[in-house]
């Protein structure tokens, strides 16, 4: 799986991004300033730095800077609310791949994030998961059973894809209803109801789920 390391000293900006970038298939690391970031660069297998500007400690450009001079090649995409040329074209300068200015929006982070790795010779999200007889193809939006397409609709789609790429981790159904409904006005036991659904498809057992597991007061885990 592709390992993608955010560097913000902002807990609502890193936690925000880390949870959009897990959700598309990454796996995601989070440090708050440079020197952490300087040293999880050097020991950590990572494809991609998300680098911001103004950290604690070490600023981005100092950061970037130190890895270049030590022959760390991981692509760096450098994050900033400054939008002056001058920083821009040093922040090239000085080695980084790329440079997205604050705010932006989640589609063109993730545009730039696949375009810097493909550049890189580096795999982008996971486009497909294997669990039991299954297999989920997320690129053509299908799931199969030992070969065999399986009918599931749009939403049971998104709800599974939300699930996999969280895998090990208890989502509310709060946490639920913002990544995968567009209707703000949904109520918990819609969750409930696509939950039970999901779990006829794709557990052997739906009276006893395997994959799709309750976690009493708290939500849903998968342990796929």
């Amino acid at each position: 799986m592709t390992r993608i390391l955010i560097v913000e000293d902002e807990p609502a900006i890193a936690a925000g991004l880390e949870e959009d970038l897990t959700f598309e298939g990454y796996r995601v690391d989070t440090v708050a300033d440079g020197e952490a970031a300087v040293l999880a660069a050097r020991e950590g297998a990572f494809d991609l730095l998300l680098l911001d500007v103004m950290l604690p400690k070490k600023d981005g450009f100092q950061v970037c800077r130190e890895l270049r001079r030590g022959g760390v090649t991981t692509p760096i995409i450098l994050l900033t609310a400054r939008s002056l040329e001058a920083e821009k074209v040093m922040g090239l300068r000085i080695g980084a791949d790329d440079y997205i200015t604050k705010p932006f929006g989640s589609e063109e982070l993730r545009a730039r994030i696949d375009a810097v790795l493909r550049r890189a010779g580096r795999t982008t999200a996971v486009d497909r998961f294997r669990f039991g007889e299954y297999e989920v193809d997320f690129a053509r939006c299908e799931v199969a059973r030992n070969g065999v397409l399986v009918d599931v609709t749009a939403v049971e789609f998104k709800l599974l894809s939300a699930f996999i790429r969280s895998r090990g981790r208890v989502l509310s159904r709060q946490q639920l209803l913002d990544m995968v409904w567009t209707d703000t006005h949904c109520v918990d036991r819609v969750v409930d109801s696509h939950v039970a659904n999901l779990r006829k498809t794709i557990e052997p057992d739906p009276s006893t789920p395997r994959y799709l597991v309750s976690v009493r007061s708290l939500g849903y885990r998968f342990d796929g």
